[in-house]
């Protein structure tokens, strides 16, 4: 049934292809696959909620159980159209214009069942905050339990009837109902071979020398087992990973060492039998291997197709028997061990000092497969990759001719950011092309708009993209919203993902913020993230320029940037970036009300037009995404409450707001709720606590003392921080515990006099910076409490000599701790030495801090240190030379930054 699938979907493509051959012919497919891929997991994920405790007994409490099982029922038959549609070759249009109607149906519906949850918020708020009058009045309002019910069950009919429409619809196209989702059909790129020309490669000469060298060194695991050497060559697509491979390959040198070489490019899958008669087939003799080894330069190939396994491997085991040899696994994707070692364990036969070289794009399998650390292919420099441009638009010398192309070529290949296969494409593009404008095209066009060919950057690109888990995908298309060169922090990346509802836990118990995390860390895994610093707090990452070309190419209609050049939006757009601050006088945002997202990133005042945030709160009353940062209005409207489905609203460095209104408070399913920056902001606004769903409240306040009872009822509340509230006394002013915060921050709290740390019994991360005041009393915090800090971050406190004594309250749990501009700083904690957990220990700029406790090393556990601005202390930890350098070489990843020493 697979095999027959994958034809049909090869067969769709094309026809959908052919269909808009007037087009960019990238489009349809790219549009197809990434429709029918997220809606499927929009459909889990509407089914999932239905399927939830809280859906059933709300659904049962207002009799409408049966509605939405029915729906559930139907929501089954209609993905396993949707299962089948992927795999069908004919209708093409209508099939494109049916699972849009599937995305539409799943959004409403997603809208309509989000009700259950608002009317159970509610419900908890008028239980906890109202009075008897509160309470008759909302039972004669619009949302008694009896108006509920009706206006649910109209909604829910309306759903139900436009579902049943649809799976009428798939079974006319002969669409059939498939139970199981198969495995994702992923369009490889053509195999590869072995074969390089090395003159025509360009600024990799360094790279093959550092593989060559590693070939030459000896297996680090020794010889008693027999072990292999396997390095890993990881990076992006078109990276030019395969070519390196091919370098090294076909050097001499390798002739020299290797008796028996062996190419085998894996890509469709880590099927053992294939692989292993690839391997006999392609093992050939080195060149300069003697003629009394009795073998011929090349090995005749075996008729070995018929054999069965055990053929093979016994082929295969002769084969390589005693003989030294390299072999190349060439594009890498299986990720499964227990194949791996299977492989492993049949060619152990060769003799010792065999290698094996394989390329990847993902880094968790790099790290399975190797045995030394991953050669990580950086990109081309900028002068390697003009010429590489000038070899592939035009012929030899005739770029003397043109002058002024060649100085528009500098500006294209700067898009490329060093990839080898982007400059191929974009320099054979415009090959015997000397039209400036078709130049200037190029030049002024993002990549993710420009033709493709089937082997050029994009569609290499996008198959790290088809190799994704569907839920992956989702959350990757969200990128395509940021301008490039953007740095994204984790929690807000992690917290918008789960606002958005594209973090889903399977067992129910998982926190959804630790997921989303391991979805970052999968997409980091995958080489599609970059420049990651990855500290528990405040981590962050960026993405590589054509990795964002991908995602906008993947992004399509549903996700839109608006720049200066929009001159329309699709009213398909669900989620809306605005780039550009000249853009929001003239683009004509769309009048559907589905609306999810608008970002704004426009640089200098954002958004000063109260007018077109009245009609986006007016519109778009379905948004659940709304960040307005650095906005000139003062206030905002009263109208916000209107937006009940919101999740995640910023207000970040809006420096002219002075109050938001009480009707923010109505916001009862908002889970993330930031206006650090705002330094003008009186007072917050009254009713807070009624926002039960907070998960994340980052505040500016000119307050002196905050009211407990704006925060007793924030029971989700996981993540609280203060960040210049600069007339700040008390953070409460009555005691009572905060059980659900784990993460707390205070920065730049200038009047702020003591720390009931007490207060936060559950406390896992803590930041602490420039509280002046605070030094006051920092060491006087009696008694030392229990604490179950993991990570702990103290700076930027001049006065203080030592650090609080609390901290002994954490030496069994901490794992983390980064201690940065304490000038005056004299000794470490006597505690330090007891940190078991310690994993990281950063100390940063404290010159007056001379020395490390002498059984430092007894911290086992420590993976990382690092040391800069403390000359005398970090001179005595210089690796190989420092006094201390005995009892700290024992850490994988020491940093000491020698000011003035290379």
């Amino acid at each position: 049934m697979r095999g027959k699938n994958t034809n049909l979907l090869h067969g769709l493509t094309h026809c959908l292809i052919q269909w808009f051959s007037n087009k960019v012919h990238h489009t349809p497919y790219t549009s197809f696959l990434h429709c029918r891929t997220n809606l499927c997991s929009t459909l889990l994920k509407v089914k999932g909620k239905l399927a939830s405790y809280t859906y059933e007994e709300a659904s049962r409490a207002y009799g409408l159980y049966e509605d939405l099982q029915r729906i559930k029922d139907t929501l089954s038959i209609v993905r396993g159209l949707l299962l089948d549609a992927e795999e069908k070759k004919n209708q093409q249009h209508a099939l494109r214009e049916w699972l849009r109607q599937i995305r539409n149906i799943c959004y409403d519906a997603e809208d309509v069942f989000d009700g259950f949850e608002l009317q159970d918020k509610k419900k908890q708020v008028l239980e906890t905050f109202g009075s008897n009058w509160m309470k008759v009045r909302h039972y004669l309002s619009s949302s008694n339990p009896l108006a509920f019910r009706f206006k649910m069950s109209h909604q829910i009919k309306e759903i139900k009837d436009r579902l049943d429409k649809v799976a009428a619809d798939g079974t006319r196209f002969g669409l059939i109902i498939i139970d199981v989702e198969p495995r994702p059909t992923v369009q490889r790129r053509e195999f590869t071979h072995s074969h390089v020309d090395a003159l025509s490669v360009i600024g990799r000469e360094d790279d093959k020398e550092a593989i060559i060298q590693l070939l030459g060194e000896s297996n680090p695991q020794g010889d008693s087992d027999k072990s292999l050497c396997v390095i890993p060559i990881v990076g992006i697509g078109g990276l030019g990973k395969t070519t390196l491979a091919k370098l090294v390959f076909n050097d001499k040198r390798i002739d020299e060492v290797f008796q028996l070489k062996s190419w085998v490019c894996v890509s469709n899958g880590f099927d053992i039998r294939h692989i292993i008669i690839k391997m006999i087939n392609s093992a050939y003799v080195s060149a300069s291997t003697p003629p009394s080894v009795g073998c011929t330069v090349i090995a005749q190939q075996e008729d070995i197709n018929h054999f069965d396994i055990e053929q093979l491997q016994i082929s295969l085991r002769n084969k390589l028997s005693g003989q030294k040899f390299i072999l190349v696994l060439d594009d890498i994707w299986n990720d499964d061990r227990a194949k791996w070692i299977e492989l492993i364990d049949l060619i152990k036969v060769g003799a010792a000092e065999s290698k094996i070289i394989v390329t990847t794009r993902i880094n968790s399998i790099a790290s399975m497969m190797g045995t030394v650390p991953s050669y990580v292919l950086g990109g081309l420099s900028p002068e390697n990759c003009l010429t590489l441009f000038v070899k592939w638009a035009f012929k030899d010398g005739e770029e003397e001719q043109y002058p002024n192309l060649v100085e528009i070529g500098k500006e294209i290949v700067k898009k490329c950011a060093g990839v080898p296969l982007a400059v191929r494409t974009l320099g054979s593009s415009l090959f015997s092309k000397f039209d400036l404008n078709k130049w200037l095209f190029v030049r002024d066009h993002e990549i993710w708009n420009l033709e493709q060919k089937k082997d050029d950057i994009l569609p290499a690109l996008k198959l790290s993209y088809d190799e994704m888990p569907s839920y992956l995908r989702q959350c990757f298309a969200y990128f395509s919203l940021f301008p490039k060169d953007h740095t994204f922090n984790v929690f807000e990346m992690a917290f918008m993902w789960i606002g958005l509802g594209l973090v889903q836990s399977m067992n129910g118990s998982e926190k959804l913020e630790h997921i989303a995390r391991e979805y970052i860390h999968e997409l980091h895994s995958r080489s599609l993230l970059q420049d990651f610093n990855d500290f528990v707090y405040n981590s962050d990452f960026k993405m590589h320029d054509l990795i964002h070309d991908l995602a906008l190419y993947v992004a399509k209609e549903e996700f839109v940037r608006v720049d200066s050049n929009t001159r329309n939006i699709s009213e398909q757009a669900r989620h809306l970036s605005i780039i550009e601050n000249d853009s929001l006088e003239h683009v004509l945002f769309p009048m559907s009300t589905s609306v999810r997202t608008i970002l704004l990133f426009s640089k200098g005042a954002g958004l000063d037009n109260e007018a077109l945030l009245d009609t986006w709160v007016s519109r778009y009353k379905y948004l659940r995404y709304l960040d307005i940062n650095v906005s000139s209005f003062e206030t905002l409207p009263d109208s916000i409450s209107k937006l009940k489905h919101l999740r995640i609203l910023v207000l970040t460095n809006n420096r002219n707001i002075k109050r938001l209104p009480h009707s923010v408070s109505k916001l009862h399913n908002l889970q993330v709720l930031q206006f650090d920056g705002c330094t003008e902001l009186e007072a917050l606004p009254r009713g807070l606590g009624k926002m039960i769903g907070l998960q994340y409240l980052v505040i500016t306040t000119k307050q002196s003392v905050l009211s407990l009872a704006e925060f007793v009822n924030l029971k989700h509340l996981q993540v609280l921080a203060f960040h210049c509230c600069k007339n700040m006394k008390l953070l409460f002013s009555r005691v009572q515990q905060f059980t659900s915060i784990v993460t707390l921050s205070l920065q730049s709290c200038w009047s702020l006099e003591s720390l009931p740390l007490h207060l936060f019994p559950n406390l896992e991360s803590l930041l602490i910076s420039d509280c002046k005041i605070l030094r006051t009393s920092f060491n006087s915090e009696s008694p030392i409490h229990k604490l179950r800090l993991k990570n702990l971050y103290i700076g930027d406190f001049p006065g203080i000599s030592t650090l609080p004594e609390w901290i002994e309250g954490a030496a069994q749990t901490i794992e983390t701790l980064v201690i940065y501009e304490l000038p005056n700083l004299l000794m470490l904690p006597e505690c330090l030495t007891t940190m078991t957990h310690l994993k990281w220990l950063d100390i940063i700029g404290c010159p007056q801090l001379l020395n490390l406790p002498s059984d430092i090393h007894h911290l086992t556990a420590l993976k990382e240190l690092h040391i800069a601005g403390c000359p005398e202390l970090c001179r005595k930890c210089k690796p190989q030379f420092g006094e201390y350098w005995p009892i700290i070489a024992h850490i994988k990843n020491v940093f000491i930054e020698l000011i003035g020493e290379e």
